[in-house]
């Protein structure tokens, strides 16, 4: 009897510990792999990541306030900086000699508040695919909650890794539900008719909308107005890249100036792209009632249906798989800074990753709005 029993024990224990063998031999690989560099798309992948993110929800509500061609041309001008800026970047990387940025700070803030969009969204795009009366008083309505359980299994675990490279996975993952946001907001200019009627309702009772002219309906070309002077920074933002550019540089497989200008170019003329089409058909629905949010808009008039509430779902997917892609270049930075170029240390990565981590959750929990979390970390 003891001796089927014992047999039973010993796989019952190869069973369970396989996965852990094959975890420890999977990150042991990632050490051992991290001399051969990351790919060429894998890199472009992890750039659009860190340029594309909630400011393209915004970008439609710029091209009402400035006119298509304005628009374009702004555009695209901004994107050309980014490059040139991208090339600058590299070119002072090269004569300095430093591969890595210094300003900690910055990598907080930009975290607290992708963290804070998570805190405050999540929960009503989770009631959004429940009945009206259905969610009362649950776990998920919690904003809170859900930024803790969402930090220990999916940030945390993605943080772990130790080369950047690793994160092109989740960064084309990223990319397609940008992409998906892109072609249902070009599939909903034809189901959204122009001009609106008068009333509609939505998830939260009846709204009016004013958009009941024929003219209103008319694509401007130009427009020139006091919030137009609002469009160039959030265009600016939208193209906000720069600190995961020497991250991905130093990883980058052959790391050369031209095959990293390569990666920045090809990322930032996908970008483009993707934010063009999203805000002409954005604009091209909605005229000069688009608002500033684009989904705020399709949420009023089609509160239900089913593509827009996975789009939303998508964004903020998109935004939380962005988080640990900021959170390299942080750690990277405080270690530069501790310890210089000592030799990679299991114990320190773990320990300065979680410590980060805590750090930036705590601001996103505990700061009640969102420029106070640029206040506190700006002080430095």
């Amino acid at each position: 009897i003891g001796e089927p029993k014992s047999k039973f024990v010993n796989l019952t224990s190869r069973f369970l510990l396989q996965p852990f063998c094959f975890f420890f031999l999977f990150i042991q690989g990632l050490v051992q792999s991290r001399s051969t560099g990351a790919s060429f798309a894998s890199s472009v992948f992890n750039l659009m990541n860190a340029i594309m993110g909630s400011g393209i929800l915004g970008l439609a509500y710029a091209m009402a306030n400035t006119g298509i061609i304005s628009f374009c041309f702004l555009l695209m001008l901004v994107a050309c900086l980014a490059a040139y800026s991208i090339h600058l970047l590299l070119k002072l990387c090269d004569q300095t000699g430093e591969t890595v940025p210094k300003k900690c700070p910055l990598f907080s803030d930009t975290m607290s508040s992708y963290l804070f969009i998570l805190k405050s969204e999540l929960p009503a795009a989770i009631r959004s695919f429940l009945s009206p009366g259905e969610s009362g008083n649950a776990w998920y309505d919690d904003g809170r909650l859900l930024l803790v359980l969402i930090a220990v299994c999916i940030i945390l675990p993605l943080a772990m890794l130790p080369r950047i490279g690793f994160l092109g996975y989740t960064s084309s993952i990223s990319f397609l539900f940008m992409l998906y946001f892109a072609v249902v907001v070009v599939v909903k200019k034809w189901s959204i008719p122009c001009p609106l009627p008068h009333n509609t309702t939505t998830l939260y009772g009846t709204s009016k909308i004013s958009n009941v002219s024929e003219n209103d309906c008319t694509p401007k070309l130009f427009v020139v107005s006091i919030k137009s002077a609002y469009a160039i920074p959030t265009m600016a933002f939208s193209f906000l890249c720069h600190t995961a550019v020497l991250p991905i540089y130093c990883e980058l497989e052959r790391p050369t100036k031209p095959r990293m200008q390569k990666v920045a170019n090809i990322g930032i003329a996908l970008s483009f792209f993707l934010y063009f089409i999203s805000s002409l058909f954005g604009y091209l629905t909605f005229y000069n009632h688009v608002g500033t949010e684009l989904l705020l808009a399709y949420n009023s008039y089609l509160p239900r249906d089913i593509l827009v509430l996975t789009v939303r779902l998508a964004i903020l997917i998109s935004v939380l798989l962005t988080v640990p892609l900021i959170h390299f270049p942080a750690r990277k930075a405080v270690i530069s800074l501790l310890y210089g170029d000592q030799e990679f240390s299991w114990l320190i990565h773990v320990i300065l990753t979680v410590i980060l981590l805590s750090v930036v959750l705590l601001l996103a929990i505990f700061v009640p709005d969102i420029s106070s979390v640029f206040g506190v970390v700006g002080v430095f």
